[in-house]
């Protein structure tokens, strides 16, 4: 890729105009959305004479689906429903960034908007209270989609010193990372936490513990602010699941979940029964853990570097190469979560909770 000199441009140009006063009765709406690939976001801004407490408020508003591989050009209108409200960390004051559901033209759910039936199936579960936090793993790079801070023709040093690194030849891209992480606290997003991932310019962060359908909110918000926020630094960030082939680690989005059975004294017969059920339906699993049916997770689950095979199920305490983990201190104290390994760095996390709570719960 060519990159023109202007490609990153002068923030200090932008801070001039995002500056100047805006009227007290406009209120800039960022409408946020997946598109027809199931990973790809896409953004538009509309302008409200109020500031809106609650998605319900809200217009509709539509798109062109055609262009966002969601719609033939001969009918592209794709319609837009606001689900969840947050506030907008880049133009401040009371503008929103406004996380929508995507409607084809007959008002049905269109092929990448599996929020509605994960929302369906949570109401289902509520009894349960089914807790999730998700930890995704990403990769930064160059406008040129090399390993941001990779020598440009060779190789940084064996994994090893990297994971929760300190040090400029340790850790690369720190700036996005913290950026990034002010944007999710600031916009409401339920972050709890980052590190430094095992591969060099590999970075988690976490999201939860959320209840329900807010986890795939949270998670898509924080996708969401992350490539924006990497935007301005002129980096791209990819959740590609194997973003670089041979001996580095891939990347996940691994599964933490629990219900309130589990969560009480003696939880763990729950847990256990729940990776009972969870071991008879691996195959239906994997299909739902990344958007290609498990074929992105084939480059990723092989049975090494911390992952399990994606041919088998395994579960096992404190154990990272297995399918399901059960941490250490639950084991312990008999109660507690588990934490399913297999779900893929660019999962759906609306697909993911779905899948576990239809398994685990209903």
């Amino acid at each position: 890729m060519s990159l023109t000199p202007n490609i990153v441009t002068n923030k200090a140009v932008l801070d001039k105009y995002l500056s100047v006063p805006q009227p007290d009765d406009k209120v800039q709406c960022m409408y946020i959305w997946i598109d027809g690939t199931g990973e790809g976001i896409r953004a538009k801004t509309k302008t409200v004479n109020f500031v809106p407490k609650h998605p319900s408020e809200l217009p509709i508003w539509n798109y062109d689906g055609s262009s966002t591989y969601q719609a033939e050009g001969s009918n592209s209108d794709v319609y837009l429903y606001p689900v969840a409200l947050y506030r907008d960390p880049f133009r401040l004051g009371n503008n929103k960034l406004v996380l929508c559901d995507t409607y084809k033209y007959n008002k049905q759910p269109t092929e990448s908007n599996k929020r509605k039936t994960c929302l369906e199936v949570m109401e289902q579960a509520k009894e349960s209270h089914p807790w999730f936090g998700m930890e995704q793993e990403y990769s930064l790079l160059d406008m040129d989609l090399h390993p941001f801070g990779w020598p440009k023709n060779g190789f940084p040093g064996p994994q090893g010193p990297y994971y929760c690194g300190v040090g400029a030849n340790k850790v690369f891209g720190r700036d996005v990372v913290e950026s990034h992480y002010r944007a999710c606290l600031y916009a409401g997003v339920n972050i709890a936490g980052e590190n430094a991932e095992v591969m060099p310019s590999q970075w988690e962060f976490q999201i939860g513990v959320c209840e329900g359908i807010q986890m795939g909110d949270d998670l898509w918000m924080a996708r969401f602010l992350l490539h924006r926020v990497a935007e301005d630094y002129g980096i791209v960030a990819t959740l590609d699941p194997k973003p670089i082939p041979g001996d580095w680690n891939g990347a996940g989005c691994h599964t933490n979940f629990s219900t309130k059975a589990m969560r009480e004294a003696n939880g763990i017969t729950a847990i256990e029964s729940a990776i009972e059920k969870l071991s008879k339906n691996h195959r239906s699993h994997i299909e739902a853990y990344d958007p290609k049916q498990g074929k992105d997770n084939e480059r990723r689950l092989t049975g090494h570097h911390e992952t399990s095979s994606i041919h088998d199920f395994s579960a096992g305490v404190a154990n990272r190469g297995c399918s399901i983990r059960i941490p250490r201190a639950c084991s312990d104290e008999k109660c507690g979560y588990l934490e399913d390994r297999r779900p893929s760095s660019n999962c759906d996390p609306y697909s993911v909770t779905e899948k576990i709570v239809r398994t685990c719960c209903l």
